[in-house]
């Protein structure tokens, strides 16, 4: 908006500019579009100043952390529509198991065609072309994984290999790119916070107070997912399984969130005491006995953690006075349950 503002601006002034005459062609000069030129040029003066101050605030570390975490929640909402009831502990990925038995299939698998990251599946697509050709299409990449080329994206099942036409059908159903969206793909959204919390846990940065806004960020996106339910991977047509995808569950979310930054904080006490006041809030947001199970081993993952690398011992008994707070409500869940 800046730019174009700079250049509307500059292209009116070089208008006026050539309508001037002087000498013996008898002067002339357009007073009201000078005058118009002048406003035009303080209006940019202000553009510019705004634009500074825009970037300036844009550039901060939780400007940045903040509009990442709105847009990896807009995609939990998306992803994850419906609430999770109290017997939502299957967090696995489904299998093809689960309906049809592996001797009752043979799968053939379809090849990428191009080198890239999974950014976007078609599953209204695919369930079409499952129909048609009577088979199950399974997906052998999930999103936000990096495919090359040559190798098996997605298998399909039949008595014989698939037609040509019907594997660029269902490649053209994967949209690669060069690099990863959060549109699909919400453990994309939580990596980009948990790479700023590991720049300022670094040695050289030492920015705990980023990091601790980066676990607040994260502890906001998981609270919206705890409470959800997991996609289901089997896709149904007419009564038929069709399609079974790859989707991401809130246990490999977790992990993702809080694994790396535990590792990168050793010894520092704020960041095991914050993450641990996170545990205990998603405890009291999901029902999921399976879910508060991983919660708990975080708790004790930081516990462990804090015996081998706090020096204090007041630090330490912080910290393991910490770990039996959340391990408290997560085991009051479990009573209410």
């Amino acid at each position: 908006m800046a730019l174009g503002a700079f250049v509307g601006i500059f292209t009116y002034c070089l208008i006026v500019l050539r309508t001037i005459r002087g000498g013996d062609e008898g002067a002339f000069v357009p007073a009201l579009a000078v005058l118009a030129a002048v406003a035009l040029a303080l209006v940019g003066v202000w553009v510019l100043i705004f634009f500074l101050h825009h970037i300036a605030r844009a550039m901060q570390a939780s400007s940045i952390i903040a509009a990442v975490a709105e847009e990896t929640i807009s995609a939990v909402d998306r992803l994850f529509p419906e609430e999770a009831g109290e017997q939502e502990d299957n967090e696995s990925d489904g299998s093809v198991e689960d309906d049809v038995g592996n001797d009752a299939l043979n799968w053939y698998a379809i090849p990428a065609v191009i080198n890239g990251y999974l950014q976007h599946v078609d599953e209204t697509a695919l369930l079409e072309i499952a129909e048609s050709c009577g088979s199950v299409v399974r997906m052998d990449r999930g999103i936000g994984e990096f495919v090359i080329a040559g190798y098996p994206i997605v298998s399909i099942s039949g008595d014989r290999p698939p037609a040509r036409q019907t594997c660029d059908a269902i490649t053209r159903s994967f949209a690669l790119s060069r690099y990863r969206t959060v549109d699909q793909d919400v453990g994309f959204g939580i990596s980009q916070i948990v790479d700023i919390a590991l720049k300022a846990l670094s040695t050289g940065v030492n920015d705990t107070t980023t990091a601790v806004t980066c676990i607040d960020y994260l502890t906001a996106i998981l609270a919206r997912l705890a409470p959800r339910r997991k996609p289901d991977t089997h896709r149904y047509r007419n009564g038929e399984l069709r399609v079974i995808v790859c989707a991401p569950t809130f246990e490999r979310m977790l992990e993702l969130a809080f694994s790396q930054i535990r590792q990168s904080s050793q010894g520092t006490v704020v960041v095991m005491l914050i993450s641990l006041q996170s545990l205990g809030t998603l405890s009291n947001l999901t029902r999921s006995l399976h879910r508060r199970e991983q919660l708990r081993d975080q708790a004790h993952r930081i516990s462990e953690l804090a015996d081998r690398t706090v020096a204090g011992p007041d630090d330490r008994e912080l910290v393991q006075k910490a770990v039996l707070r959340a391990l408290s409500e997560i085991e009051a869940l479990h009573v209410s349950a």
